[in-house]
């Protein structure tokens, strides 16, 4: 463990315990997060969580805009100036879950051509393309987010594990925690369309 992962820890639970307890402030954190992650992704030869960096800033920004700038139709019952909390229909999640796996294999196959100093392009990429679903559907605030991150949790510690980063495979264990917390919590606000 180097101070890099420390920082990228905390910072990254940090920001999904408080997009877990509905906070806006986790977008603020979030792109402190998106700056580490970089860095620390940069060290470890992750080609392909290192490229999505940038398309997870953007993710941020436009979240942060939507959760703070909901539409009429799209406000909290509980604060007017919040977004509501909302779900994916079946055919949406059957098209999240499409685009992955299309994308991811086509990714990795790109991946391992061009950058072949990857040691696991298939995972990365796979990893890559699950958190930019987890990260827009979050940006869009649909309770399926937090499957998605679940999964992403799941991929990471794998991934983590194969780099030798156990530290980080650790803190992968400690976001499915919250994940599953924050999913039975954002029911409970589906439900009170908050």
């Amino acid at each position: 463990m180097n101070w890099l992962d420390l920082i990228s820890a905390v910072l990254g639970l940090t920001c999904v315990v408080l997009a877990g307890r509905n906070s806006k402030y986790n977008f603020w954190v979030g792109y402190l997060y998106t700056a580490a992650l970089f860095f620390l992704f940069l060290k470890n030869n992750l080609v392909a969580c290192l490229l999505l960096q940038p398309v997870s800033l953007g993710i941020n920004i436009l979240g942060h805009y939507r959760w703070t700038h909901p539409k009429e139709e799209d406000r909290s019952s509980e604060d007017d100036k919040s977004l509501k909390v909302t779900m994916l229909s079946w055919t949406e999640r059957a098209l999240a879950i499409l685009s992955v796996v299309i994308i991811a294999a086509l990714w990795g196959l790109l991946l391992d051509r061009l950058f072949p100093a990857d040691p696991h392009p298939y995972l990365d990429c796979c990893l890559t393309v699950l958190i930019l679903v987890a990260q827009f559907l979050s940006a869009m605030k649909k309770w399926d987010c937090w499957i998605a991150w679940m999964v992403v949790n799941v991929v990471q510690f794998t991934l983590y594990i194969c780099v030798g980063s156990y530290f980080m495979a650790g803190v992968s264990a400690l976001y499915l925690v919250n994940g599953i917390i924050s999913l039975r919590k954002w029911m409970s606000l589906y439900r009170k369309k908050a």
